[in-house]
């Protein structure tokens, strides 16, 4: 009876649905007097932007131009416009709960897995996706994990009924970690320091004939199918991005050495902790990095400890195109906080507006999006939202309003209504406590 009640329990907590996806944009909207965040590193003081079937038709200075009529008319006074941000390498919507297997489709089994892609996993109806939406995280790319290589990402936006409404780039990269060169001795409490990976070599050299193998058997007569392999189509000819894991100085070196060794096109590195050592080869191998979650400790104990806050800036001044990234701890969960480590970043080394780019119109360029996204430009897609205050400052940071292809989504959540509920107790108990006074 005890396990009835329990998996009754889990299928009523998977059961509160995600916020019903907003309808096609069927009438015009004009956003006037905000101070519109472009994305690209610009401001326009009054603003006044109109909205159209899905599309940004102009973004002008409110003192200048006459807008004509529109259907609907929002007064932006004193209230920021930014572009969607942009959750790149993250699990949202493959994992609900992790104590329940059944919902958990983040990683396969096997090492090397080009094949598996993580879409046709992805759950648009995850309660995670609505606490990300309401701090401005409208748009996301979907990886998967595990094993060497994981598998295949793609992009998608946060309101849709299923993943074939939600995909704006499907099967956009496959998604590798790069081998340690050292190992860590001991546990995460009791650390007992590093030495060498004795079997380093070993498994880049795994990696080197994984690909060998691929690119022999796609320039063959292919009589028999290898699903693994057709999936290594597109590195070369730049149709797909190669995404790999690495941290090290060392690491990603030998990256760089295998990119020009297999004539992969795209390359981008993710997590990059010491990238800013070798900033100038990946400027002249035009290789992007998204750093690894900045709300971290230092890699190693005898560094600045603002290290993590610093590197996005050190990269940008090597001009090195860099985003933020989330992987780790509770990503899911921690999606939401995307704005804030950009925040932090401007804290340290940047401006604000660089700063923004860095999970707007960077990461667009990173992902191959930024034709329809990541900046506030005639032409592009309406996805964007309205703050009332800086929305990379988690006190200020409060969205009134927010777009997705023209669509005005949901801002509500479980927590917004946890909000609201509680709200009007302790507001009644006030009521109560005034009435007996």
């Amino acid at each position: 009876m005890k396990k009835i009640i329990f998996f009754l329990n889990i299928l009523t907590a998977l059961g509160f649905a995600q916020q019903t996806p907003a309808p096609k944009q069927t009438k015009s909207i004009l956003i006037m007097g905000g101070t519109a965040h472009l994305g690209n590193g610009k401001i326009q003081e009054n603003a006044l932007i109109s909205i159209q079937n899905g599309k940004i038709m102009y973004v002008a200075d409110g003192t200048l131009a006459k807008p004509a009529k529109h259907d609907l008319v929002i007064e932006a006074n004193g209230k920021h416009i930014y572009p969607g941000f942009i959750a790149p390498n993250s699990t949202l919507g493959l994992v609900e709960i992790d104590a329940v297997r059944a919902s958990d489709d983040e990683s396969e089994v096997g090492s090397f897995n080009p094949h598996i892609r993580s879409i046709i996993a992805y759950n648009t109806e995850s309660k995670v996706t609505e606490t990300a939406r309401p701090n401005g995280v409208l748009l996301a790319q979907i990886t998967p994990r595990g094993g060497r290589i994981a598998g295949t990402s793609s992009i998608v936006q946060l309101d849709a009924w299923n993943w074939e409404d939600a995909v704006i780039k499907e099967n956009d990269g496959i998604h590798m970690r790069w081998p340690n060169s050292y190992a860590r001795l001991g546990w995460w409490a009791e650390p007992g320091g590093i030495e060498p990976n004795k079997k380093y070599a070993e498994q880049v050299k795994e990696i080197q004939d994984f690909f060998d193998n691929a690119y022999a058997y796609l320039q063959s007569n292919k009589e028999v199918k290898d699903i693994p392999y057709e999936a290594m189509n597109g590195l070369q000819d730049g149709t797909k991005t190669l995404f790999v894991t690495a941290n090290g100085e060392k690491e990603i070196q030998d990256i760089l050495l295998f990119k020009k060794k297999n004539n992969i096109q795209k390359v981008v590195l993710v997590g990059g902790y010491y990238a800013y050592k070798v900033a100038d080869l990946l400027k002249e191998a035009n290789v992007s990095v998204l750093l690894r979650r900045i709300h971290d400790l230092p890699m190693s104990e005898d560094e600045d400890v603002n290290l993590p806050y610093k590197n996005a800036s050190l990269l940008m001044q090597k001009n090195v195109l860099v985003g933020l990234e989330n992987s780790g701890d509770m990503e899911r969960m921690q999606v939401r906080n995307i704005p804030f480590y950009a925040g932090s970043c401007a804290a340290w080394g940047m401006s604000k507006e660089d700063a923004l780019k860095l999970i707007t119109s960077n990461t667009a360029k990173i992902l191959g999006i930024d034709d329809s996204y990541g900046t506030l430009e005639t032409g592009k897609s309406a996805t964007l939202f309205i703050s009332a205050g800086d929305a990379l400052d988690m006190k200020t940071n409060l969205i009134t309003h927010a777009f997705i292809d023209g669509r005005q989504i949901s801002l509500e959540s479980h927590q917004t209504e946890l909000y609201k509920r509680y709200k009007e107790k302790y507001e009644s108990q006030e009521v109560k406590s005034d009435e007996k006074k």
